[in-house]
């Protein structure tokens, strides 16, 4: 089989997860706290002699997607005059306690419940440097750069900032949840800085978003040209030049 057929095919699937990827990015520009995902490619080797085996061949030849990392990169902070809405300037991420376990986001749309824990939008608990719930008392909320919390003069607890051990990858969940692996070494995070009465926006820009998600479909259409135009090819040799041997 022409090894162009292999080319255009893998173009297909690369460019069709990238446009997914692309759509997902462009849909959440608006959410807070929303780390985007870029796709990256892999190329290797999957027989043990260094590509001898003709899969191993077109593999590398052509390329294949290898999924998606976040990018951590720093979202524009937005103020809210919230006393409870944080923001984080630097690596790290706040804890939840969801139904599912702990998870982590950097969405510090925060507010104090009924029962006066500091809770997320969706009454998530918000937990401490302690891995604990925060109790906010009635009063004044002043939370320092450091993420320490104080009601009135008194402190009260630390908002906790975690990061990971370089390398970790973290697994998006809905929106702006993000789970860390079953035994990832989670530390306190040492360069971030906590933003009072601030929200991060999206580290995805909507205008360059919005190119992304248009090149990528240009690029789909013109690798599923190809494949139509290769099958075509083989569709012919099949009915018009093999009964002819």
């Amino acid at each position: 089989m022409d090894s162009g057929y292999y080319a255009a095919y893998a173009g297909l699937v690369a460019r069709t997860q990238a446009l997914d990827t692309a759509a997902s990015n462009l849909a959440n520009a608006n959410t807070a706290g929303y780390r985007a995902e870029r796709e990256y490619f892999r190329s290797v080797l999957l027989d043990p002699l260094g590509g001898n085996s003709q899969l191993g061949s077109t593999v590398n030849n052509y390329g294949l997607l290898g999924g998606d990392r976040l990018d951590l990169s720093q979202g524009v902070l937005t103020p809210t005059g919230n006393p409870l809405d944080l923001a984080i300037e630097g690596q790290g991420f706040f804890a939840v306690l969801t139904s599912r376990g702990i998870r982590y986001t950097r969405d510090g749309g925060f507010h104090r419940s009924q029962s006066g824990q500091l809770v997320t939008a969706v009454d998530e608990q918000v937990l401490s440097s302690a891995g604990k719930p925060i109790s906010v008392p009635p009063g004044e909320v002043s939370i320092g750069s450091d993420g320490v919390l104080s009601v009135s003069g008194g402190v009260v607890a630390t908002v906790g900032v975690f990061a990971f051990a370089p390398g970790t990858e973290l697994t998006p969940e809905g929106k702006n949840r993000y789970q860390a692996p079953e035994k990832a070494v989670v530390l306190a995070s040492k360069s971030a800085t906590v933003h009072q009465g601030s929200l991060e926006a999206a580290n995805q820009d909507v205008i360059q978003g919005s190119l992304d998600l248009l090149m990528m479909q240009r690029q789909a259409e013109t690798m599923q040209r190809a494949l139509t135009l290769f099958h075509t090819e083989f569709n012919k040799i099949a009915t018009e030049d093999l009964p002819r041997i």
